[in-house]
């Protein structure tokens, strides 16, 4: 038994030293497993940060994302493939339902091989567009690498993407040009909040079929920040999905390759962006916990309507019109290896609602406080003159960060008969007490002088004083 023991603290060992907040086990489908030479630093940086990888081809028949119900894999790796069908255990409904129970894709397209069926079935489901043409490049006639595209322009260099929106984390920013070699151009659609781009093609690129012979091309599918090299999905869920429009860049040619731009040496920066795009597509990075709501009466009116109870109580089921109430949580963010307390990027704000069928309150809550790995964020506001069931609520949905949607029921009564101020203590009320005073106080003069007032004597008939 004893080595029994030890061999399952081993294994928990092993599955807490995983890097990623949603587990460890990652599948890798690849259309030859003898191809894994190819991305063998990937994948060895994958192992080193706790990955547990598993490797399939898309015909395997033991190739399963969900059994019985639940995820087989957490995280899955598809890399291109020539056939165009990928099997039943990978069609367009298994890929959405894997990322329905919450699992994280990281897809690799190639120009060179074409991009299966199912693929494509998969990302016009979700809005984001490829060309029509299988054989369709991204091309760039200034940014190519001098050494390897000499002639076909097809290995476009690009520097590390740059965040202009300051209220956005930037987890992709670096120092250094990546090479895309013979990359697949996606355009994204306009209508979708779930969709961003992580990596844009240069302005002077565009989307070109090699085996068109024309020198002209007169309806390019995509030119400029158009044409997304790198773009990336969050489902409502928070479960990622990435297109790497060039599978190569996961390859060890190109990891840290010597390539030459306008006629200057470089080193690719591949190795570096790469680890950056999957630890955020694997969860890694950019995803928010949010802790225990607490909630309770501002404890100087608390004090007023209950002397007997000095300390608030947490989180009551019920509060008055009218109470000031204090709103407290704590937010965490996952880097790399452990919970850190989150902190907004410039320019943003976490915020509070409180509400019925619509907001009453909606209000920025501000930094109280932080531990080892949170922050505590909180306000204090009024309730409104309104009872009903309102809900505490914190909507906070951002790009490249995990969605927090939560909200805790209260009931708001009304005043109680005992709980309304008196007449005296409303000094606009004044003015009528003492009207109703005056009229008593007449009323008891008039009265008392009436029945002291001496009667009339009749005196021979008349009446006299």
């Amino acid at each position: 038994m004893r080595w029994f023991f030890s061999f399952l603290c081993a294994a928990l060992l092993g599955l807490s030293s995983a890097l990623s907040s949603s587990g460890s086990r990652l599948l890798v489908v690849l259309e030859d497993v003898a191809e894994k030479g190819s991305y063998g630093g990937f994948f060895g940086d994958l192992e080193a940060r706790g990955f547990h990888l598993a490797f399939e081809t898309p015909k395997s028949p033991s190739l399963a994302l969900l059994k019985f119900g639940e995820l087989a894999y957490d995280h899955l790796l598809l890399l291109p493939t020539k056939a165009k069908g990928l099997g039943p255990a990978l069609t367009a409904t298994q890929l959405l339902e894997f990322m329905k129970k919450e699992g994280n894709i990281l897809l690799a397209l190639s120009g060179d091989h074409g991009t299966p069926t199912a693929v494509q079935s998969l990302l016009l489901e979700l809005d984001i567009h490829l060309p029509s043409d299988r054989n369709s490049l991204v091309v760039d006639h200034f940014n190519y690498d001098g050494e390897s595209a000499k002639d076909k322009h097809d290995v476009v260099l690009v520097p590390f993407p740059k965040v202009v929106r300051t209220d956005v984390k930037d987890y992709f920013g670096g120092e250094g040009v990546i090479a895309v070699p013979r990359a697949v151009g996606q355009t994204l659609g306009n209508e979708s909040p779930l969709l961003a781009p992580i990596l844009r093609a240069p302005s002077t690129a565009y989307s070109y079929n090699p085996k068109d012979e024309s020198e002209i091309v007169e309806d390019p599918f995509a030119v400029g920040a158009q044409l997304n090299l790198v773009s990336a999905m969050q489902a409502h869920n928070s479960a990622r999905l990435t297109i790497l429009g060039s599978a190569e860049m996961l390859q060890d040619a190109w990891f840290e390759a010597k390539a030459s731009l306008n006629g200057k040496a470089i080193t690719t920066a591949n190795r570096d962006f790469v680890a950056k795009v999957s630890g955020w597509t694997f969860k890694e990075l950019g995803v928010l916990k949010i802790g225990k709501f607490v909630h309770y009466l501002d404890e100087g009116v608390s004090k007023k309507v209950n002397t007997s109870s000095a300390i608030p109580e947490n989180n009551p089921s019920i509060y008055r019109i009218k109470n000031d109430v204090t709103f407290q949580v704590p937010i965490s963010e996952y880097v790399s290896t452990h919970w850190t307390p989150y902190t907004p990027p410039s320019g943003d704000n976490i915020q509070l609602e409180f509400s019925m069928l619509s907001p009453f309150h909606r209000l920025n809550l501000s930094p109280l406080s932080q531990t080892a790995n949170a922050t505590l964020f909180g306000t204090t506001f009024k309730t409104p003159d309104q009872h009903g069931i309102f809900n505490f609520r914190v909507d906070y949905k951002r790009p490249f960060l995990t969605n927090i949607d939560e909200k805790r029921q209260v009931t708001v009564r009304h005043f109680a008969h005992d709980e309304w101020p008196r007449s005296w203590q409303i000094s606009g009320a004044w003015v009528w007490i003492a009207g109703i005073w005056v009229t008593v106080g007449a009323w008891v003069g008039f009265i008392a002088l009436w029945l002291y007032s001496a009667p009339t004597e009749k005196v021979g008939g008349k009446k006299t004083q």
